[in-house]
Protein backbone atom coordinates (compact mmCIF):
# COMPACT_ATOMS: atom_id res chain seq x y z
CA UNK A 1 0.00 0.00 0.00
CA UNK A 2 3.11 2.34 1.03
CA UNK A 3 4.27 1.63 -2.81
CA UNK A 4 0.79 2.58 -4.42
CA UNK A 5 0.51 6.09 -2.61
CA UNK A 6 4.66 7.19 -2.90
CA UNK A 7 3.17 6.38 -7.26
CA UNK A 8 -0.03 8.26 -6.59
CA UNK A 9 2.05 11.34 -5.13
CA UNK A 10 4.63 10.79 -7.62
CA UNK A 11 2.07 11.19 -10.21
CA UNK A 12 0.27 13.90 -9.30
CA UNK A 13 3.26 15.93 -8.90
CA UNK A 14 4.52 14.89 -12.68
CA UNK A 15 0.96 15.43 -14.14
CA UNK A 16 1.03 19.03 -12.95
CA UNK A 17 4.50 19.43 -14.54
CA UNK A 18 3.91 17.68 -17.92
CA UNK A 19 -0.09 17.33 -18.43
CA UNK A 20 -1.04 20.54 -20.47
CA UNK A 21 -3.12 22.71 -19.02
CA UNK A 22 -6.78 22.94 -19.49
CA UNK A 23 -8.37 25.82 -21.28
CA UNK A 24 -11.06 26.97 -22.59
CA UNK A 25 -15.08 25.73 -21.92
CA UNK A 26 -14.17 22.02 -22.97
CA UNK A 27 -11.75 20.32 -20.94
CA UNK A 28 -9.96 17.33 -22.39
CA UNK A 29 -6.49 15.12 -21.59
CA UNK A 30 -5.99 18.20 -19.60
CA UNK A 31 -4.53 19.14 -15.90
CA UNK A 32 -6.36 22.04 -14.03
CA UNK A 33 -7.97 23.24 -10.98
CA UNK A 34 -11.27 24.25 -10.44
CA UNK A 35 -13.92 25.82 -7.46
CA UNK A 36 -17.65 24.29 -7.76
CA UNK A 37 -20.64 26.56 -7.54
CA UNK A 38 -24.29 26.17 -7.00
CA UNK A 39 -24.84 22.36 -5.40
CA UNK A 40 -21.54 22.07 -4.50
CA UNK A 41 -20.47 25.86 -4.25
CA UNK A 42 -17.18 26.15 -1.80
CA UNK A 43 -15.88 22.34 -3.19
CA UNK A 44 -12.29 22.56 -5.10
CA UNK A 45 -10.51 19.96 -7.42
CA UNK A 46 -7.05 20.16 -8.72
CA UNK A 47 -6.29 17.07 -11.02
CA UNK A 48 -6.64 15.56 -14.50
CA UNK A 49 -9.45 16.00 -17.00
CA UNK A 50 -11.21 13.82 -19.09
CA UNK A 51 -14.22 14.54 -21.09
CA UNK A 52 -14.85 17.21 -18.84
CA UNK A 53 -15.01 15.15 -15.98
CA UNK A 54 -12.71 14.33 -13.32
CA UNK A 55 -10.59 11.58 -14.34
CA UNK A 56 -6.66 10.34 -13.65
CA UNK A 57 -5.40 11.87 -10.44
CA UNK A 58 -6.62 14.70 -8.46
CA UNK A 59 -7.58 16.11 -5.07
CA UNK A 60 -11.27 16.79 -4.20
CA UNK A 61 -11.30 19.43 -0.79
CA UNK A 62 -14.93 19.87 0.06
CA UNK A 63 -16.28 23.15 1.55
CA UNK A 64 -16.86 21.01 5.01
CA UNK A 65 -13.50 20.08 4.85
CA UNK A 66 -13.43 16.18 3.86
CA UNK A 67 -10.21 15.67 1.42
CA UNK A 68 -10.10 13.00 -1.07
CA UNK A 69 -6.75 12.36 -3.08
CA UNK A 70 -6.07 9.98 -5.59
CA UNK A 71 -7.64 8.25 -8.77
CA UNK A 72 -10.73 9.51 -10.55
CA UNK A 73 -12.53 7.79 -13.29
CA UNK A 74 -15.40 9.63 -15.16
CA UNK A 75 -16.40 11.83 -12.23
CA UNK A 76 -16.38 9.26 -9.82
CA UNK A 77 -13.54 8.22 -7.04
CA UNK A 78 -12.64 4.95 -8.69
CA UNK A 79 -9.03 3.45 -7.69
CA UNK A 80 -6.53 3.66 -5.06
CA UNK A 81 -7.22 7.08 -2.93
CA UNK A 82 -7.22 8.76 0.42
CA UNK A 83 -10.57 9.91 2.27
CA UNK A 84 -9.92 12.58 4.86
CA UNK A 85 -13.15 13.23 7.13
CA UNK A 86 -13.24 16.61 8.76
CA UNK A 87 -14.19 14.67 12.24
CA UNK A 88 -10.38 12.99 11.89
CA UNK A 89 -11.82 9.70 10.16
CA UNK A 90 -9.32 8.45 7.76
CA UNK A 91 -9.55 5.69 5.05
CA UNK A 92 -7.17 4.87 2.32
CA UNK A 93 -7.51 1.88 -0.22
CA UNK A 94 -9.54 0.93 -3.24
CA UNK A 95 -12.47 3.08 -4.17
CA UNK A 96 -14.84 1.77 -7.12
CA UNK A 97 -17.87 4.14 -8.26
CA UNK A 98 -17.23 6.52 -5.62
CA UNK A 99 -17.82 3.20 -2.80
CA UNK A 100 -14.84 1.80 -1.07
CA UNK A 101 -14.59 -1.67 -2.84
CA UNK A 102 -11.53 -3.56 -2.42
CA UNK A 103 -8.57 -3.62 0.19
CA UNK A 104 -8.69 -0.68 2.80
CA UNK A 105 -7.85 0.77 5.87
CA UNK A 106 -10.44 2.84 8.20
CA UNK A 107 -8.82 4.27 10.85
CA UNK A 108 -11.44 6.28 13.06
CA UNK A 109 -10.65 9.73 15.13
CA UNK A 110 -11.91 7.05 18.06
CA UNK A 111 -8.61 5.23 17.81
CA UNK A 112 -10.84 2.10 16.20
CA UNK A 113 -9.23 0.42 13.17
CA UNK A 114 -10.65 -1.67 10.35
CA UNK A 115 -8.16 -3.37 7.67
CA UNK A 116 -9.98 -5.73 5.30
CA UNK A 117 -12.48 -5.90 2.37
CA UNK A 118 -14.99 -3.46 1.17
CA UNK A 119 -17.86 -4.22 -1.09
CA UNK A 120 -20.25 -1.10 -2.30
CA UNK A 121 -19.25 0.95 0.70
CA UNK A 122 -19.80 -1.63 3.30
CA UNK A 123 -17.32 -4.28 5.31
CA UNK A 124 -17.43 -7.15 3.51
CA UNK A 125 -15.17 -10.45 3.29
CA UNK A 126 -12.14 -10.43 5.66
CA UNK A 127 -11.11 -8.24 8.03
CA UNK A 128 -9.76 -7.22 11.42
CA UNK A 129 -11.47 -4.47 13.40
CA UNK A 130 -9.56 -3.18 16.51
CA UNK A 131 -10.95 -1.51 19.50
CA UNK A 132 -9.17 1.28 20.77
CA UNK A 133 -9.75 -0.40 23.99
CA UNK A 134 -7.70 -3.19 22.89
CA UNK A 135 -10.66 -5.46 21.80
CA UNK A 136 -10.38 -7.05 18.21
CA UNK A 137 -12.66 -8.84 15.70
CA UNK A 138 -11.06 -10.88 12.93
CA UNK A 139 -13.01 -13.06 10.81
CA UNK A 140 -15.97 -12.57 8.31
CA UNK A 141 -17.67 -9.41 7.32
CA UNK A 142 -21.13 -8.97 5.50
CA UNK A 143 -23.21 -5.65 5.18
CA UNK A 144 -20.44 -3.75 7.74
CA UNK A 145 -21.31 -6.31 10.75
CA UNK A 146 -19.45 -9.52 11.78
CA UNK A 147 -20.76 -12.29 10.19
CA UNK A 148 -18.89 -15.67 9.26
CA UNK A 149 -16.36 -17.62 10.72
CA UNK A 150 -14.57 -15.37 13.18
CA UNK A 151 -12.85 -14.84 16.61
CA UNK A 152 -13.16 -12.07 19.15
CA UNK A 153 -10.57 -11.06 21.47
CA UNK A 154 -10.97 -8.84 24.11
CA UNK A 155 -8.43 -7.01 25.84
CA UNK A 156 -8.08 -9.20 28.75
CA UNK A 157 -7.09 -11.67 26.90
CA UNK A 158 -10.59 -14.00 26.69
CA UNK A 159 -12.11 -15.14 23.10
CA UNK A 160 -15.36 -16.21 21.58
CA UNK A 161 -13.83 -17.92 18.34
CA UNK A 162 -16.61 -19.60 15.96
CA UNK A 163 -19.85 -17.96 14.27
CA UNK A 164 -21.23 -14.97 13.93
CA UNK A 165 -24.16 -13.45 12.06
CA UNK A 166 -25.69 -9.98 12.25
CA UNK A 167 -22.77 -9.03 15.21
CA UNK A 168 -23.81 -11.65 16.85
CA UNK A 169 -21.84 -14.31 18.28
CA UNK A 170 -24.14 -17.85 17.43
CA UNK A 171 -21.61 -20.59 18.58
CA UNK A 172 -18.73 -22.73 17.29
Amino acid sequence: MKTKLLTICLLLFTSQVFAEECKGNYWDNCYSAYTFTGKYAGDKYIGEWKDNKMHGLGTYTYAIGDKYVGEFKNGDFHGLGTYTYASGDKYFGEYKNNNRHGQGTYTYASGDKYFGEYKNDERYGQGTYTYANGDKYAGGFKNGKFHGQGTYTYANGDKEVGQWENDAYVGK
